[in-house]
């Protein structure tokens, strides 16, 4: 089955595309999925357009008809990413567009919704083929969390590895947002974010230079400042950090007004290069506690992907802070997937489920109630054909091609 995917981050930095084939190898009760990546690239938004979803991701208001021009104008621009894409890799299946997410809503220490906005029917139109979107909604419904989804792809990309050491392997995700999931020995699975990864940094370079810059490259400031011990302090008294998993959070929680806060607490006035320097601290220190305290015996490895894995500073932080704990750090490249291109190949799985109608069960989900995700937009040519049996079991073929 050959799918392509979409997605923008939360930093809003591009539309990640990529088109897969998935295969089951087998019919069996446990089948083994092949994934084979065809193309992976990142398509720049429009400059205007970007400009547009960074104020709504940042919290501007939306009238109806904003809100209606937003969504229907990166409908298209997802539409347009996916149509060049499969005119070089010829036609797709399905398409599995997670858009673009404006918010992510948590009360009372649970997600109650969340919004992704870029109108499928226009992706649709485009193609001709089906597109499943809405990707997280059905898991919130049902009492879940709705992320991180990185669980369903590591605990079957995972589970035969961890089974043979006999030790349990974590993985991270250095989007805006870090996720870590935990797969055990026995299939078992922890999941949930553990605070900001590139956001706040992207935040405060963005602030400073006044959008001449929107990230800290190759870490270099962070490189040149010095950690101030006391923001730091205040940034991990963060009620977030304390509370127990499974737990999910957006820029919506983590904001600049949560470093400014932080800033006045501590009466400090740190140069940009320290409050840089600081920032990544922060990251290190709380996706290593993360990782350190998901299960009671600490995981192996730790597998990096994302976009930080780009950012020295923050890489050789993560890995100082987890290496006091005997716990080895690489990046999924080494194990045979990009590093850029996994979360695109995650939504490309997430779309091979819930074709063959496979819930989709995260630690969060509860007991029982794991959903089928997302939502169809289909298309005259559309058929529905047979469903893969094995739903219980399905795990994914060691590495890719």
């Amino acid at each position: 089955m050959r799918i392509l995917s979409l997605q923008s981050g939360t930093s809003a930095d591009g539309i990640d595309v990529a088109v897969a084939d998935l295969r089951a190898l087998d019919d069996s009760s446990t089948p083994v999925v092949r994934i084979r990546t065809l193309l992976a690239r990142t398509v720049d938004w429009s400059p205007e357009l970007r400009q547009r979803l960074l104020a709504a991701v940042d919290g501007s208001s939306l009238t109806p008809a904003e809100f209606c021009e937003l969504d229907t104008l990166s409908g298209r621009e997802f539409a347009a990413a996916a149509r060049a894409a499969a005119d070089e890799c010829g036609e797709v299946d399905l398409v599995v567009s997670h858009g673009q997410t404006l918010f992510h809503w948590v009360e009372d220490g649970r997600a109650q919704g969340t919004l992704q906005i870029g109108e499928p029917a226009w992706i649709a139109e485009a193609l001709g083929c089906p597109v499943l979107s809405n990707v997280r909604s059905a898991d919130i419904a049902a009492g879940g969390e709705g992320a991180p989804l990185m669980g369903l792809f590591d605990r079957a990309w995972l589970t035969g590895e961890t089974a043979a050491s006999g030790r349990p392997i974590a993985t991270v995700n250095l989007g805006g947002i870090a996720n870590v999931q935990v797969v055990s020995p026995d299939g078992g699975l922890i999941a949930f974010d553990s605070g900001p990864a590139n956001a706040l940094v992207d935040g405060v370079v963005a602030r400073a230079t006044e959008g001449r810059q929107t990230r800290d490259t190759d870490g270099v400031l962070a490189s040149a400042g010095r950690v101030d011990e006391r923001v730091l302090a205040e940034l991990l008294a963060h009620p977030y950090f304390l509370a127990a998993p499974p737990k999910s959070t957006g820029r919506e929680t983590f904001d600049l007004g949560v470093v400014d806060r932080a800033v006045a607490a501590a009466g400090a006035e740190p140069a940009l290069a320290d409050l840089v320097a600081t920032l990544t601290a922060l990251t290190a220190r709380t996706v290593a506690n993360a990782v350190r305290s998901a299960t009671a015996e600490p995981p192996s490895r730790v597998i990096v992907s994302g976009g930080g894995v780009h950012n020295p500073a923050l890489m050789r932080a993560l890995t100082a802070v987890l290496a006091l704990h005997g716990i080895e750090v690489s990046t999924s490249d080494e194990w045979g997937i990009s590093a850029d291109d996994k979360e695109s190949l995650l939504f490309a799985f997430v779309g091979f489920l819930s074709w063959h109608g496979i819930p989709a069960a995260l630690p969060a989900t509860p007991e029982g109630r794991a959903r089928v995700l997302g939502q169809l937009t289909l298309t005259p040519e559309t058929i529905l054909g047979p469903r893969l049996r094995g739903a219980a079991g399905l795990t994914i073929a060691g590495g890719h091609e």
